[in-house]
């Protein structure tokens, strides 16, 4: 099993910043893709930004040259730092991980959501 704990939510102004984090323990192999969604009212969960175990990032578009992802391998965390905020980006934010277990299997974890809210 694994387990996640994020932090970093919370309220903030228009173009102000906020840093997430989500911290992964138990029973892992190696943590291949560990990252962040999101999901407005009545739509689908959408990535936000994940990286890969040698770095390779995705980001949406609408948070690309504002958001960036950065993870410790060591830590099995993963960091979010959110630049230029915006009211739009007000929503709940998912922790998600893709890792291999020590068992040998390949699993998917969510984590419970941490608030972040725009003012503006």
């Amino acid at each position: 099993q694994v387990q996640l704990v994020e932090s970093g939510g919370g309220l903030v102004q228009a173009g102000g910043s906020l840093r997430l984090s989500c911290a992964a323990s138990g029973s892992i192999f190696r943590i291949n893709v560990i990252g962040w969604y999101r999901q407005f009212p009545g739509e689908q969960r959408e990535l936000v930004a994940t990286i890969t175990y040698n770095n390779s990032t995705r980001y949406a578009d609408s948070v690309k040259g504002r958001f960036t992802i950065s993870r410790d391998n060591a830590k099995n965390t993963v960091y979010l730092q959110m630049d230029s905020l915006e009211p739009e980006d007000t929503v709940v934010y998912y922790c998600y991980v893709n890792a291999n277990t020590n068992r040998g299997l390949n699993e998917e974890y969510w984590g419970q959501g941490t608030q972040v809210t725009v003012s503006s």
